[in-house]
């Protein structure tokens, strides 16, 4: 029985006692950008994320009268 459980234990920790066989590499970008970004383009691309991220919970806060008198009637 101790033999089958030291096999056991070998077959799995062996894969981490080899390591990792894929090797993985940063893409860092040592030149500059082939364009560039516009300060009217950065302007839209930052009030977008303003509107898609904190555009719901303003919703949600500026209805919350009508969801307590929703959730109340029921």
């Amino acid at each position: 029985m101790s033999g089958l459980l030291r096999g056991l234990a070998r077959i799995r920790t062996a894969p981490v006692l080899r390591g990792s066989s894929i090797t993985q590499r940063a893409n860092i970008a040592t030149r500059p950008a082939k364009e560039s970004i516009g300060l009217a383009e950065t302007a839209v691309g930052l009030t977008m994320f303003t509107i898609a991220i904190l555009g719901p919970a303003g919703w949600v806060l500026a209805n919350l009268e009508n969801y307590r008198n929703r959730g109340s009637a029921k």
